[in-house]
């Protein structure tokens, strides 16, 4: 795979990929120069399950020197996640995204097996691709996530007469994360639950509905903000990790030992660490499984 032909909106076809982290899937646009100018509508448009391409979000991929909001981050990372939700908004960052995309860099020979930086509106993520198996199976792919804050306050989420205490995580996106009896508690999720008070989250909130499997081994079901239910949550499956450990009482940096969740998610199952500096590291698959060209009539208006 090469880089991105020359190309302006609407006019001309338009490489991209497919991909997805646990069935987390996304539209993968190489635009290496920074050339493209996607709009919201273009974004959606694109991500439509019937009339477009489909995904959960896109990933366009750029040199951070290309972007104007990742061109401080050059130096660290030469490649810039410019993530888009399904319906076209901006979000900061998108875990099963970072792997994704890693994965196409690996794929298109822009990368190698081994450590990575990815700039995204979050920061830096430092990314490990592990070498392919004996089989031939791609490696799984590790990130360090970054650090979880907590900040506090009481949160509840609800669905229809329904409310549970949720704890309040952000992963450089927001998340409210609540334990439940079941998952089928948490509906058919086709419309954002409820989440109070409204103010904690200004710019609204992904929500996380969780259970227990066993002895540090829990699952999940996600409403992501801007997507709808979908069948994987990278930030959400550290958040729940770190929610599930301060339930149970672990804090890595006051016990000084470093702790791991297994977390199911609908489309597989993700392995979420958190160090004794507070460091929560993410270990999954990432897949490419198509590529083509978008016909330039998807652009009309």
């Amino acid at each position: 795979m090469t880089d991105a032909r020359p190309a302006t909106v609407p006019s001309g076809s338009v490489p991209f990929l497919k991909g997805h982290g646990t069935e987390n899937d996304f539209v993968i646009v190489p635009d290496p120069d920074g050339r493209l100018d996607l709009s919201a509508a273009d974004v959606a448009r694109l991500c439509d399950r019937r009339a477009g391409i489909g995904g959960d979000g896109l990933l366009r991929v750029v040199r951070s020197a290309a972007h104007p909001e990742a061109a401080p981050m050059a130096a660290e990372a030469e490649w810039f996640m410019d993530y888009r939700n399904g319906d076209g908004s901006i979000a900061e960052m998108c875990g099963n995204g970072v792997r994704v995309f890693a994965r196409h860099l690996q794929r298109a020979g822009l990368t190698e097996a081994g450590d990575l930086a990815v700039a995204t509106r979050d920061g830096v993520r430092r990314v490990h691709i592990a070498k392919d198996t004996d089989d031939g199976t791609p490696g799984d792919i590790t990130v360090r996530m970054g650090r979880a804050v907590l900040p506090g306050g009481e949160v509840s989420v609800a669905v229809g007469a329904r409310a549970w205490p949720a704890l309040h995580v952000s992963m450089g996106n927001p998340h409210a994360v609540a334990f439940v009896a079941d998952l089928a508690e948490a509906g058919d999720l086709l419309k954002a639950p409820d989440v109070t008070p409204a103010a904690a989250y200004p710019a609204g909130t992904n929500v996380e509905f969780v259970v227990d499997r066993g002895a540090r081994h829990v699952a999940l079901r996600v409403h992501e903000r801007g997507s709808g239910e979908t069948r994987s949550c990278g930030t959400g499956a550290c958040a729940v990790m770190v929610a599930a450990a301060r339930r149970d009482g672990l804090d890595p940096a006051v016990t000084g030992r470093p702790v791991t969740y297994t977390v199911d998610v609908p489309g597989g199952r993700l392995v979420i660490s958190e160090g004794t500096d507070g460091e929560i590291e993410m270990t999954g698959p990432a897949v490419i499984v198509a590529e083509g060209f978008i016909d330039p009539g998807l652009w009309a208006r």
